[in-house]
């Protein structure tokens, strides 16, 4: 089944990573008509058939109404608008990254919009079984309750399985992919997890002579055009419920030192969160340890569903989509007509960064 004819579909949080990528997906499908791109600063990047419009969702004064008005005539919503930083203000990623989801939810039932696609994560999952094998859809949704971002994923799910029920006439579908890399989002990528005061020379291969290799973290990477792809074809598709998104092979250690020509390092898990603790709480890291305790428990997820009921394969490996990513590092590359992926926000200096906390608002 094709996507309906003239389709109109509003894009929640399009300027960043996941969200650049989607909108030049949509704009190149015939099929769709026009895009509303809602970001909480509006890019000087003009994409095919895409309108601007400015919404916080993280605001709760005035900004539900805005988001009906943005809402109504769309045929789908894709929500991606997510905040991970700053780790150090826990309140302020809640306010938009739950409250600010119920607030699109609930737009989305008052325009009646008929398709509801949201970016849930690999972060939503309990931790995996014990031998290793990979998990359908079906696995618990619980996340790390320590870590903010895996616990305000599992709430949304929680939330969207109540909205479901109260609002069977949305076909709602949501969207669990692995981690998201490309070139384009190096420059805001490192900004994030690996803060202000990295050496860009660290990266290149001749001045990392070895690689950490912690103890069973493996993580499953994506890259963030194969995941608009998914997003497309899931408004074509009559289909509801989630959706695992990942690229083979899953990496480790290992997998990054044979890009970077490096040897691993083993360190155990004890002595790795000790380090990673003390420089999150010196403002020296961006990620907090909590995070580092959920990757490790993380499932492999089983991606058969996408491939079946939406025809998806993702085009890149693993390994090609953190080459490219390694290549952005390298290069500093950015996107500097969408302030997410721009190579420095506002006011951005390190020395700010250190105070205030990495990813606070400009």
């Amino acid at each position: 089944m094709g996507i309906k004819q003239g389709m109109r579909v509003v894009v929640v949080g399009a300027t960043g990573n996941a969200g650049t990528s989607v909108v030049r997906a949509l704009g190149e499908a015939p099929d769709i008509e026009s895009i509303v791109g809602v970001a909480r600063r509006v890019p000087d990047w003009s994409p095919p058939k895409t309108t601007w419009v400015r919404a916080d969702i993280g605001r709760d004064s005035g900004e539900e109404a805005d988001l009906v008005r943005h809402f109504e005539g769309a045929d789908a919503v894709i929500h991606l608008a997510w905040l991970i930083q700053p780790s150090h203000r826990p309140a302020v990623t809640w306010d938009t990254n739950v409250l600010g989801s119920v607030r699109v939810f609930e737009a989305v039932a008052r325009a009646e919009v008929p398709v509801l696609v949201y970016a849930s994560s690999v972060g939503a999952y309990s931790p995996g079984p014990e031998d290793g094998r990979p998990v359908d859809e079906s696995w618990p949704t619980h996340g790390w309750p320590e870590a903010a971002y895996c616990r305000e994923k599992a709430y949304v799910e929680r939330v969207l399985d109540a909205f479901e029920r109260e609002h069977p006439q949305i076909r709602v579908v949501r969207m669990r992919p692995g981690f998201l890399f490309k070139e384009e989002a190096a420059a805001e990528q490192r900004r994030l997890f690996m803060g202000p005061f990295l050496p860009r020379r660290l990266i290149r291969s001749s001045f990392l002579p070895a690689v950490v290799d912690l103890p069973g973290l493996r993580l499953q990477v994506l890259h963030s055009d194969d995941a608009a792809e998914a997003y497309r074809l899931a408004l074509g598709r009559q289909v509801r419920g989630a959706f695992n998104l990942a690229a083979e092979p899953p990496v480790d250690g290992e997998t990054l030192a044979g890009l970077l020509d490096a040897r691993t390092v083993r360190i155990p898990r004890v002595a790795a969160r000790s380090a990673m603790a003390t420089a999150w709480h010196l403002r020296l890291l961006p990620p907090s340890p909590q995070l580092l305790d959920a990757a490790l428990r993380l499932p492999l997820m089983d991606t058969t569903r996408a491939q079946e009921e939406l025809g998806w394969r993702p085009r890149h490996t693993a390994v090609e989509t953190l080459r490219e990513f390694l290549t952005g590092l390298r290069r500093g590359t950015s996107m500097d007509q969408t302030a997410p992926l721009a190579a420095k926000l506002p006011g951005g200096r390190p020395s700010e960064a250190a105070t205030t906390g990495v990813g606070e608002r400009h």
